[in-house]
């Protein structure tokens, strides 16, 4: 007759399991307090010591760890030593294990745990039962998983026994769980016993990516099916070519970018992980075409994401056939227009794809769409790491924005203003440092950035060799469409007059203030913090423009 082991603490359908067992000519051994429920619910239950010829004992430390235990897990059924080996000492062999640990992480989670009620709840038989019945899959199928209950009765019922391919899985599955379980109890006592804190970073599931960051580099993407948020690394592929490390970089930044748009229909169109285009809009497709003139020539090849379901505007922006699709080249240091096929991007990430959306952006064989599926309840990555040589760095993620809104000059933010600023500010945290953002409400309630300066070392560069030439620069192909009735000039004031310049850091000295004030610029966010912020406020007050302090800096690197 068969013979199943059943020792619990999580009993979540264990008595069903145990009592189809029974019905399928299994012998049901168990220990402790599954013996007591499986008895009380009426599964025929032989105990342990029956089988060990010795009692329980040590407040149930000692029961499992015997020969006649493991030695029915471990014996190799087609190995003529062990089986007369195991029939001289009167061993039986055991089937079916199912085990599942003592709640050690649960406990130590609790506030006020004890050391004491901690180390009670380190099991030992259980990870030895399991890993004994593991190392021998090939002839004992082990269950550490509520969850494999009915698919491990599915095939004893078809078939007598599991499949090989089954027990391999199931063998796999534990060491991963006595793996995590170990790493668990090192990590509490380390810190409690020793003071140290060590770092066990588990990612089962892992993607061959097309290449590296360059083409002769191998590359693979490991998920963490923990996360509780959507992400570029869990989305779903649901077109196009297969993603590259640089793709997945920029669909990540592109993501977390849009995230930060709580309450609006945002795009971010992603540059080496910069933001070339970032808006607002009433709908997706007008977010996108916004987002896209921030930066119309580094947005060809870009990454784009957007938070909200991707519209049919969204996807005729690009791709439509009807559509006049317009790219740039430098004729006598001017940007001038060429009609060209279409938009090429690398990459879409999105909650979801309407239809005809989903439909027309398909056709694009090369485009990679990614689905990046919202649930409404999330719950956000704490820590974040990057790897260096030799080492790992931890941090908490930078989840916040702000810590207030302090208006610190003579002139002052209004509501809309000061709604432009929030915008301007979370575009800033998503571009690398030093940076400067040149944000404007486009129309009332719709904001875009029109120029940005990333990735320099100071920040006076950042402001007039990249964001302000780049916004004078967008600005002029506008004036150039709308062909308004006043001169380029009395235009780009007009427009920089009204914008927001976010900075992610402090200012040192009151030279980007006076900088930004030469082009017109009138409203300023910074974190502040710098021993000299009182020259900057005391140049923005005599230069008549209005400067916030948020409280916290948004370095990027």
């Amino acid at each position: 007759m068969k013979r199943a082991l059943i020792s619990v603490s999580d009993k979540t359908g264990i008595v069903p399991f145990a009592r189809e067992l029974h019905s399928l000519g299994f012998e049901i051994i168990s220990t402790g307090g599954t013996a007591g429920l499986l008895q009380k619910e009426g599964v025929p239950v032989i105990p342990v010591e029956t089988v060990t010829g010795f009692p329980e004992m040590m407040d149930g430390r000692i029961k499992t760890l015997h020969p006649k235990i493991h030695g029915g897990l471990l014996g190799m059924r087609d190995n003529e030593q062990h089986v007369r080996q195991a029939g001289e000492r009167g061993i039986q062999w055991i089937d079916v294990v199912v085990v599942n640990l003592y709640p050690f992480e649960q406990t130590v989670s609790k506030s006020g745990v004890s050391l004491a009620d901690a180390i009670e709840n380190i099991d030992i038989g259980g990870p030895a039962m399991l890993r004994s019945a593991a190392k021998n899959f090939r002839h004992v199928t082990v269950v550490t998983d509520p969850a494999d209950y009915e698919g491990v009765l599915g095939e004893i019922r078809a078939a007598g026994c599991t499949s090989l391919e089954t027990r391999r899985r199931l063998a796999v599955k534990v060491f991963r769980r006595t793996s995590s379980y170990d790493g668990a109890i090192d990590r509490y006592l380390s810190r409690e016993l020793l003071g140290e804190q060590p770092l066990r970073l588990t990612f089962d599931r892992c993607r061959e990516l097309r290449y590296g960051e360059n083409s002769h580099q191998e590359a693979m993407l490991y998920l963490d099916d923990r996360c509780g948020e959507p992400s570029a690394a869990g989305a779903r592929i649901l077109s196009g070519k297969d993603m590259s490390f640089n793709n997945t970089i920029d669909a990540d930044a592109a993501l977390e970018a849009v995230k930060e748009l709580k309450g609006r229909i945002g795009v971010a169109v992603i540059k080496h992980t910069n933001p070339c285009g970032y808006a607002t809009g009433e709908t997706p497709g007008e977010a996108l075409e916004r987002a896209w003139a921030g930066d119309p020539v580094s947005s060809f090849g870009s990454v784009i994401a957007c938070n909200a379901e991707v519209d049919l505007s969204f996807a005729r922006f690009l791709k439509g056939e009807d559509v006049r699709h317009i790219g740039y080249v430098v004729e006598k240091g001017r940007l001038v227009p060429r009609e060209v096929p279409g938009k090429f991007v690398e990459v879409i990430i999105a909650p979801d794809y309407k239809p005809e959306a989903l439909s027309l952006l398909s056709r694009t064989k090369a485009l990679r769409l990614l689905k990046a599926e919202w649930t409404g309840r999330e719950v956000q990555e704490r820590k974040t790491y990057r790897k260096v040589v030799g080492g790992i760095l931890e941090m908490d993620r930078d989840l916040a924005l702000w810590d207030r809104f302090q208006v610190v000059t003579r002139l002052a933010f209004d509501e809309r203003k000061k709604a432009l600023a929030e915008f301007a500010y979370q575009a800033c945290k998503h571009t690398k440092s030093n940076a400067i953002v040149l944000a404007r409400e486009y129309r009332p309630g719709f904001f875009q950035v029109l120029g940005m300066g990333a990735g320099q070392p100071n920040r006076v560069d950042s402001l007039r060799k990249l964001a302000v030439s780049k916004a004078a620069e967008n600005l002029q192909m506008e004036y150039d469409a709308l062909k308004p009735d006043m001169p380029f000039e009395e235009y780009r004031r007009k427009v920089f007059s009204e914008m927001v310049l976010a900075s992610d850091a402090f200012f040192p000295f009151d030279d980007t203030v006076r900088a930004a004030a030469e082009y017109g610029i009138r409203y300023i966010i910074q974190p502040g913090g710098s021993k000299h912020d009182e020259d900057s406020i005391r140049a923005c007050d005599e230069l008549g423009m209005a400067m916030s302090f948020a409280g916290f800096r948004h370095f990027r690197h």
